[in-house]
Formats: structure tokens, sequence, C-alpha cells
């Protein structure tokens, strides 16, 4: 059957100050957000964080204890979830185990009295959508792990909602199905202009899918922004080392200059105030070569030293890169060698490091001064 691109999609969500308290702990804490319709907005954080928290208020799940809540133009503060136009992918999917796949998917249009006539379009409409046709009368048990979270999908299309929520959907799949299924669920929400909103604690999956990430912790959001800004140019300490791999350390910032321990590094993007600043470089930014070696294509300016010497402590040989950790005077820093064209070296290599700007972001002032509890 042809596909048909679902009505009703599309409309904007917005958080006006949305507070949740159970007994003295605050789960959510005046998180104020600006959903734009036919996007997906990824709520990303670490367990408790409150993001599942969050999804629940959106849907109607969970009581707000201060705040406001619109879906578009319409106020749905204290409307129950079933009068939302909101459909939810839940992270063990929740199939009935006893009905096939048609059932399933037609389990929430029965419950509107919708003809058969019309049901029948509708639940062959969604699994067109989905790459199941066909499938129909075979039980949750005879499906694969990624097929039951096809069916679990058609069943929230099939309601044609205005937002679709969806909390860790992929968690109970494999590594390598996982990163096949948000490749086609990423398509499928660009394709049909869905308004998602998606929930997870992987930083690349929140990469992989997201056009808008909100980074959350402790219930407060620490940023809102593209997969591209987060990871260039984070807020503070704790996003830039929960979206990817960072390496934060000391620097001195002199006359618009950036000095890590003697070395000068390339002007890096950021807040240039004066004074001791902490300095993001990401592993991948960081090019290693032997001590005494020429870096390739240096420029031989003195007066940004040779670069920052160091001993490997650790190598991973992974195929077509290398990762190193090595102990610096500015501390132990993560190295990735995207360009590896030689044996990986082994612990204990004298070594010098050099960076590149694209990969480094001073953090605005005040922000991440204390390097020990970034890390926590």
């Amino acid at each position: 059957m042809t596909e048909r691109l679902p009505t009703g999609m599309g409309a904007p969500v917005k958080l006006e100050q949305v507070t949740k308290r159970y007994g003295s702990v605050v789960a959510v804490n005046g998180v104020s957000l600006e959903i734009p319709g036919q996007k997906m907005v990824t709520l990303l954080g670490p367990s408790g964080c409150g993001k599942t928290t969050t999804l629940r208020i959106i849907a109607g799940l969970e009581s707000i204890s201060a705040g406001r809540i619109f879906i578009g133009d319409r106020e749905v503060t204290h409307q129950p979830a079933s009068q939302r136009p909101i459909t939810m992918v839940f992270q063990s999917y929740a199939l009935f185990p006893h009905l096939n796949v048609f059932e399933n998917v037609a389990y929430g249009l029965r419950n509107l009295r919708v003809s058969q006539a019309e049901i029948r379009t509708a639940v062959s409409e969604a699994l067109a959508l989905v790459g199941l046709a066909g499938l129909e009368g075979r039980l949750p048990s005879q499906l694969s792990g990624g097929q039951q979270q096809r069916v679990a999908l058609a069943r929230a299309l099939v309601m044609r909602p205005q937002v679709l929520l969806l909390d860790e959907p992929l968690s109970n799949l494999d590594a390598k199905l996982r990163k096949q299924v948000r490749q086609e669920l990423r398509a499928l929400q660009q394709r049909l202009g869905i308004t998602g909103i998606y929930v997870t604690h992987d930083q690349s999956e929140a990469l992989a899918v997201s056009d808008v990430i909100v980074v959350m912790r402790d219930g407060v959001v620490q940023q809102v922004g593209t997969p591209e800004e987060l990871y260039t140019r984070p807020a503070n300490a704790f996003v830039a080392r929960f979206i990817g791999d960072a390496n934060l350390v000391e620097a001195d910032v002199r006359g618009g200059q950036v000095w890590v321990k003697g070395y000068q590094v390339p002007d890096p993007p950021g807040h240039k105030a004066g004074g001791r600043r902490t300095l993001m470089i990401r592993p991948e930014a960081i090019s290693i070569r032997p001590a005494g070696e020429t870096a390739a294509g240096a420029t031989g300016d003195p007066g940004a030293g040779t670069g920052l010497p160091g001993r490997v402590i650790d190598s991973f040989y992974q195929g077509m890169s290398a990762e190193y950790l090595v102990d610096t005077d500015a501390g132990q820093l993560m190295v990735i060698d995207t360009h590896l064209d030689g044996p990986v070296l082994p612990p204990g290599t004298p070594v010098t490091l050099t960076f590149a700007p694209r990969g480094m972001y001073l953090l605005p002032e005040g922000e991440g001064a204390d390097l020990a509890a970034a890390a926590s």
C-alpha cells in the first residue's frame, strides 16, 4: 500500500517554569522550554536528571507542582493524558503479547470506536510506513527486537498525534541494531514532519537523531542547542564532558593569547577574558608524535613552542585509529589519533602533543574552574 502522510502532526510544545516535587525531592526544577514543531528534540542527561519525568509531564502521565504546558496554542496543563494530542513509545514497547501485530496497532483506534474499514486502512498505512507490511498476523514473540520496536512506533503513528514522545526506545536493542533503527527512526521523523521529543542518556544516540538537544542535570536545563553547538561550544564543564569525550585543562589567558603549561596553543574560540581559565580540548583535536620528531606542517613559530611534552600511559588499537592516555604537566589527557599511519605508540613512549583550534573551546569565566568536580 502507498504510504500517506499522517495528518495532525508537527505542533510545537512549550513549558513555562515547570516544576515537579516528590515530597522534599525536586525532580524537575523550573524548566522552561520552547520545542519547535516538526523537529526532533532530545532530552539528554544521566540517570536521575529529570528527563523522563519531564517527558511524562508533557504526556500527562505526571501532574506538575508548578508551571504551565502548551501544545500548539492550547494549554494542556491540567488535561489528562487521554485528552492530549500525544502518543508515546515506551522503553519496554508495552506490546500486548496475546495480540497479533495488526491488533496491537489497532488497539487505540478500537478504543475510539473507529469503524472497521477505517481501522483496516489506517493500520495498513502505519505498518507500511515502518516497513512491516505483511507481518500483520504475527505475535510479538515471533518478531525480532527491531520489529517489535517498529510495531510500537506504528501503534503510536496510527493515532495521528501532534507530538510523538519516545522514552529510550532503543535501549533494549543490541549496539548494531540500535544504530540501524535510530537511522530509520530519524529518516521517518524527517519524512513525516513529526514533532518528536526523545529521551536518552546515550550521547551518540542524541547526536545522531536530534535537531536540538536539551542537556539536563539535577532537574535543571544546562544548555539547549544543536548537536554541533553543544559539542563545539559547551556552556560548562558538565556539558563538555557529557557530550562526547573532553579534556579540561587549566589555561592562562594573557593579552588574548592562551597558554597551557608554557605551550601557547593555537587561538581557540571562546571567551577571551584574561586570567586562569578552563580550556576544553576534544581528544581528536590533539596530534601526538614521538618526542623529538618534527610535526607535519609545523610552522616553526618559536613563540608557540614545539608542543606539550608528555608520556604515554596506555594505548589502544582501534583499527583505523588509536586511543592514548598521556601524562602531561597539564594532567592526564585522552588523545585519539584519527590518522594512524604507523604502529601504535607503546606505554612509556615520550611524546609531544599539539592542539588544533577547531576542537578547542574556552569555557565561560567561572565555568569548569573546579576540574575535579567536573568529572563527577
